[in-house]
């Protein structure tokens, strides 16, 4: 099984950003240039809370549809969800669930 610390090693040796928060005192947040997500450990391994997002200050918005155009949303605040956007959000996502099905 893996171990919850050696995953986020494996994952910060990779280029992610790992921070806390005080709104979620359970998830490890993992950041690697404006995308976002939250982790939390289980006993067989970290697993993902949710979707990955964007950053949009110290909020993550998430993806969503409106009005037939592509945005990332935190509360009222939205940020446009660009070809380039959705690119970075799609890299992140895809390498960070490599890193946690990795055996460590």
């Amino acid at each position: 099984m893996p171990d919850p610390d050696r995953q986020l090693q494996t994952i910060y040796a990779a280029g992610f950003e790992l921070q806390t928060f005080e709104r979620f005192p359970r998830a490890i947040g993992v950041q690697r240039g404006n995308c976002i997500a939250l982790l939390q450990a289980a006993q067989d391994g970290l697993h993902l809370i949710g979707e990955p997002g964007w950053r949009m200050g110290e909020t993550m918005g998430v993806l969503v549809e409106l009005d037939g155009r592509k945005v990332f949303q935190a509360k009222s605040e939205l940020v446009e969800a660009t070809p380039e956007r959705l690119e970075e959000l799609r890299q992140f996502r895809q390498q960070l669930a490599e890193l946690l099905a990795a055996r460590s």
